[in-house]
């Protein structure tokens, strides 16, 4: 049988995982939002050089 106070304390052991697990999730998401944008714009500059090529 656990104490209220264990409980309490596993409750808020469980929540900061949970927080974390969501901060790296979204971390992640933007690292590929901006690795994809990064890429379209890199790619646009390249259209850009040959079309200005002779």
């Amino acid at each position: 049988m656990t104490s209220h106070v264990e409980e309490q304390v596993q409750a808020r052991i469980e929540q900061a995982r949970r927080k974390t697990a969501a901060r790296k999730r979204a971390r992640q998401e933007l690292a590929e939002a901006r690795n994809s944008g990064l890429e379209a714009r890199h790619t646009a500059k390249l259209r850009r050089w040959a079309k200005d090529q002779p």
